[in-house]
């Protein structure tokens, strides 16, 4: 099983992906669009769910293999950021080396360090010719050319040049909208562990740029939400993050939330 979560996700990007790891591997991948105006916050949830799904209660999983890009040229790195691997037990996960990104299963999962590869070097030791080498480290498209290559090496066993590195810790106490659902429910990027029946202070953004505070009730779990009202429940993502919702409504449109906002006034939590 192979999913390649992207921000690179157009019909002519997905066809080339698609093909390419279907050429190395054998199978073609599922490819996951990063997009949104977040999609480092996406990013990071998603590869923690995928971590998570292979947990198969009692069952005998099967190897998956997880890519990730998201690779913004942000000036600090020459040509984006380097491609790193770990392992979380069987499981192979192959990504570029954000911080954001991989903030997620390192607080979750206990990955503090991965292992960070140079393009250039990696290519070079795996008996690249000249043009192959500088075509691979210089393009800009290299979740297509060097990524799925770096999975197939280290799926395989070959020895990769790479140094093992921390990876940074990401410090943001704020709960943060990671993804909006297709029913609207907010899911956070962290469990709030609220006690059903106290409530929480949510900013609801108007569309006059205003800000208006909303009590909001944790309920323990979603029917227990009275049908049109917002509550605060345990979501399915992650290790039972919570998530902002409306019974049979969009708590985003309500509350005017896309992923990358902050729920704010999280300290104004108070019994009701």
């Amino acid at each position: 099983m192979i999913t390649y979560i992207t921000d690179c996700y157009d019909g002519n990007a997905r066809a080339r992906l698609s093909i390419r790891i279907g050429a190395l591997f054998g199978q073609a991948p599922t490819i996951v669009a990063a997009d949104g105006p977040d999609p480092e916050s996406f990013a990071a949830l998603t590869l923690l769910d995928c971590l998570i799904a292979t947990t198969s209660l009692g069952e005998d999983a099967h190897p998956t293999i997880t890519l990730l890009n998201i690779a913004p040229r942000d000036g600090v790195w020459p040509n984006g950021v380097p491609f790193c691997f770990f392992w979380h037990g069987k499981h192979l996960v192959a990504s570029t080396f954000n911080a954001r990104v991989l903030s997620l299963v390192r607080r979750e999962l206990g990955i503090e360090h991965v292992y960070v590869t140079d393009i250039r070097e990696a290519v070079t030791a795996a008996g690249f010719g000249a043009d192959d080498i500088e075509k691979i480290a210089g393009t800009q498209f290299r979740s297509l050319w060097y990524l799925p290559l770096l999975a197939k090496w280290v799926a395989d066993g070959r020895a990769v040049p790479a140094t093992e590195t921390a990876v940074p810790e990401v410090l943001d106490d704020e709960p943060t909208v990671s993804v909006v659902d297709n029913f609207g429910n907010c899911k956070l990027d962290q469990r709030l562990d609220l006690v059903a029946g106290t409530t929480l202070s949510v900013a609801r953004r108007n569309n006059d740029g205003s800000t208006t505070i909303v009590d909001v009730t944790c309920y323990p779990h979603l029917t227990a939400v009275p049908r049109n009202a917002p509550g605060i429940v345990p979501g399915s993502s992650g290790t039972g993050f919570t998530e902002l919702v409306i019974r049979g409504g969009s708590a985003a449109e309500a509350f005017g939330l896309q992923p990358g906002d902050t729920l704010l006034e999280r300290a104004a939590e108070k019994v009701a």
